[in-house]
């Protein structure tokens, strides 16, 4: 025998052991800047602007909903995508059969919904910014998402610029907040205990957070990527866990920017086709440089969301037909954030409302796909095998359920309103 091979073995295997590692970790961090700049996107920024305006302290209870609620769903989600080892839409088709096709198509068409105001918020940014129509910003904005796409190498420019536009978002965000000099203790008495609750605005807040395609952006990122099994059971739920938490953070350090602004005297435009409210508020708190920032800020929450939404949709394509390939995939989300293109220059309604209107909406699909999911975990446990789902999340599950439903069925008026805005 070779006593060399003994020492050999170890060191060949290493780099192996230690590139899975790295794999691991690099797909973790995808997922939750997937998750957290889905959640983060330009209909979020606009919805915060308007309602804070609105409701001005009071809103910080809807931040807080949304949290908690994010917190909830997430959890849910994404352990139990990773347990079975399916998509969501094969989850639920596997639970009550049928309702994977139900949930596929819900998801799709409120994905493209979605995705038609994001490329609006990246006109809205590019205008902020550059001073460019929005048409032409949202139009040049769904060319880059395009070209990411577009490039043999998709999957890992993705990752990378979710994770650097992510970090940009968060940094810029934090400087304005600490400029509008904001009331911070008014904001924590109204997060507990609010002058004023709007479910409209919750739902709508939840929805453009939480609601349709975002719940499973991460969760099925981390799918493609083999992060999933009980044997990572561990580091996927440490992730949603930082996905929600940077999420969090940054809902909180949005509104206190836009509350700062508000409680000094500004205020904010919030009707016409121009209106751009958060736009507004950044240049009230730094004047023309702020005006940019948020520019630079609002395009980039926007590319972001219009990948997320664009790549999450098409995963939910499977269901329909299992033989799509990863390239096909690819091919597919180009030709998704075409179309979105296409409707917004064709629509007239006005982007800010648009961009609303899209989070009311997707909040109204969300309680369809948690009631599968926690049916799935209390019905099917045959599908998790090793794995026993833990009643406590099933408990907040079932109230989250209720709560999004009855949520859901009071603001159905007021958020098909928003389009009237």
């Amino acid at each position: 025998m070779n006593p060399a091979t003994p020492e050999r073995g170890p060191a060949t295997a290493a780099p192996s052991l230690v590139e899975a590692a790295a794999s691991r970790r690099s797909s973790l961090i995808a997922a939750v800047f997937l998750m957290a700049t889905s959640a983060i996107g330009p209909g979020f920024i606009t919805q915060t602007a308007t309602f804070t305006a609105q409701m001005g302290a009071a809103f910080a209870f809807g931040i807080l909903a949304s949290v908690l609620i994010d917190f909830v769903v997430q959890l849910n989600i994404w352990r139990i995508v990773a347990v079975t080892r399916m998509r969501a839409s094969d989850v639920a088709n596997a639970a009550i059969p049928g309702a994977g096709y139900f949930l596929a198509a819900l998801v799709i068409f409120g994905g493209l919904i979605f995705n038609i105001g994001n490329i609006a918020g990246s006109g809205l940014g590019l205008n902020a910014l550059l001073g460019l129509d929005p048409k032409i910003g949202g139009a040049l904005s769904a060319l880059v998402a395009i070209g990411i796409f577009s490039s043999k190498r998709a999957g890992v420019a993705v990752d990378r610029i979710i994770v650097v536009l992510g970090i940009l978002m968060i940094a810029l965000t934090l400087f304005v907040a600490f400029t509008s000099s904001p009331p911070v203790g008014e904001a924590l008495r109204q997060t507990v205990w609010p002058d004023q609750i709007n479910f409209a605005t919750i739902t709508t807040i939840v929805g453009g957070t939480v609601g349709g395609y975002i719940t499973y952006a991460g969760a099925h990122r981390l799918l493609d990527k083999g992060t999933v099994g009980v044997e990572n059971l561990g580091p996927v739920t440490r992730a949603a866990l930082s996905g929600i938490a940077v999420t969090g953070v940054m809902r909180f350090v949005l509104f206190l920017a836009v509350l700062g602004v508000v409680t000094s005297g500004v205020t904010l435009d919030l009707s016409g086709r121009a209106a751009n409210p958060a736009a507004q508020a950044f240049q009230a708190a730094a004047g023309e440089f702020g005006l940019r920032l948020f520019g630079l800020i609002f395009w980039a929450a926007a590319i972001t969301s219009v990948i997320g939404a664009a790549y999450t949709s098409v995963t939910f394509f499977n269901t329909f037909n299992p033989k799509i390939t990863e390239r096909g995939r690819a091919w597919s989300t180009v030709v998704f954030i075409a179309v979105s293109l296409l409707i917004y220059v064709f629509i007239g309604t006005a982007p800010a409302a648009l961009l609303i209107f899209v989070g009311g909406f997707n909040g109204l699909i969300l309680p369809i796909g948690l009631t599968i999911f926690i049916y799935a975990a209390w019905a099917r446990p045959d599908l998790m095998p090793g794995y026993r789902h833990p009643l406590w999340l099933t408990v907040l599950g079932v109230l989250t359920c209720a709560l999004t439903w009855w949520m859901g069925y009071k603001s159905i008026g007021p958020i098909f309103a928003f389009l009237n805005m």
